[in-house]
This record gives structure tokens, sequence and C-alpha cells, in this order.
């Protein structure tokens, strides 16, 4: 069973039988907002291109990135399936995502930061249906789902992050607006979340 989070909120990432969780996805999904007035009828949508990025942290300091330019982290253990430059999976399937073998993580390795950001620039005001979710690999089963709403003028969000805790794994929504069009530009938006 799913768990819909809401900003701050925090899950541990162990299975109903006690067991760690050992892969987890984080998939992202959104739409265009319909544009109104006459112009919009005239040019019709407009697609916008979000990008999900992981940065893992070691001891507060960014060790890595996972991002549509570096599809698989250094040691393996985080992927990127694919940059998609549209969007469109709104409240369906996962539009991004990034998949983290958490058992293969190295130990160093104490918090993963999931970002979304517009890398065209466009605001959030301009974007619908947009959630991050959690999915138990191994079984597909969804854990948690975080929808990303508000709209705003803002170009990005930290959306969650994982993180150790007592020899397993956490997962805290986070949720705060951003500005920017990479993780590079996010990096210190990101820093008060460690």
């Amino acid at each position: 069973m799913s768990v819909n989070l809401s900003k701050g909120q925090q899950i541990s990432l162990s299975k109903s039988d006690g067991t760690a969780l050992t892969s987890v996805r984080m998939g992202l999904g959104w739409q265009a907002a319909p544009r109104k007035g006459f112009l919009a009828k005239l040019t019709g949508g407009r697609d916008i291109d979000l990008d999900a990025s992981a940065v893992l942290f070691a001891a507060g300091q960014a060790a890595d990135v996972v991002f549509f330019q570096h599809l698989v982290s250094d040691d393996g253990s985080v992927r990127h399936t694919g940059d998609n430059l549209t969007g469109g999976a709104g409240t369906g399937g996962d539009d991004e995502a990034v998949l983290v073998d958490l058992a293969r993580v190295p130990a160093h390795i104490d918090q993963i930061v999931f970002t979304v950001n517009s890398f065209t620039g466009q605001t959030f005001a301009e974007v619908q249906n947009a959630f991050c979710r959690l999915v138990d690999e191994t079984t597909g089963a969804e854990l948690a789902r975080y929808t990303l709403t508000g709209g705003g003028g803002h170009t990005a969000q930290i959306m969650a992050k994982v993180h150790r805790s007592d020899g397993g794994w956490q997962m805290k929504a986070i949720g705060a607006p951003a500005t920017g069009r990479t993780f590079q530009d996010l990096l210190p938006a990101i820093t008060p979340h460690l």
C-alpha cells in the first residue's frame, strides 16, 4: 500500500516483514498545464523539459551525481533511465526515473537527494500533475508518492531524499521550491536539507 507523503514527512524503507529494501526507483511524472487565452488556441500546447537528478552526498559534501548527462553513478549503484524532453505521464507512469541499488551504495554515501528542475526554464506554474514516487524495484509496488503541488514561479524543486538511519534507509519528502535549470544551480538550496 502506497503512502501519500506530505512535505517533511519521513518513512522507513523496510518491507512489511521487517527486511530492508534492496532496490528502489524514484519516478517523476508531469504534464504541461493547458495554456489559457486566445493565443494559446493558436499556438497549442507547449512541451516542458523537467529533469530528474540524484545527488549523492558523503558527510555533507556532494560526491557524485546522476542526471541526463551522467546516467550512471561512478560506483554503478545509481542509474538514470534517460531524459524525457516533454513529459506527459502526469498521474500515470513515470516520465523519468532514477534506480537506486541500496545494497550497492558505498558505505561513505549517507544521503541521496532527488531534485527536479525545468531545463527549458518554464516555471512550475506551467506544470500540472507533477509527482515523484518511490517504488520497490523488486516487486513493482509503489511505496510512497509525493505530489509536487503549488505551481509557483520557481523552476526547480528539491523533491525528496533517502538517507541512512539506524543501519537502514529512510525517505523524507522535502518539496522545497528552488530556482535553477540544472542540479548544479540547486546545490546551495540542497545544503539546508542535509
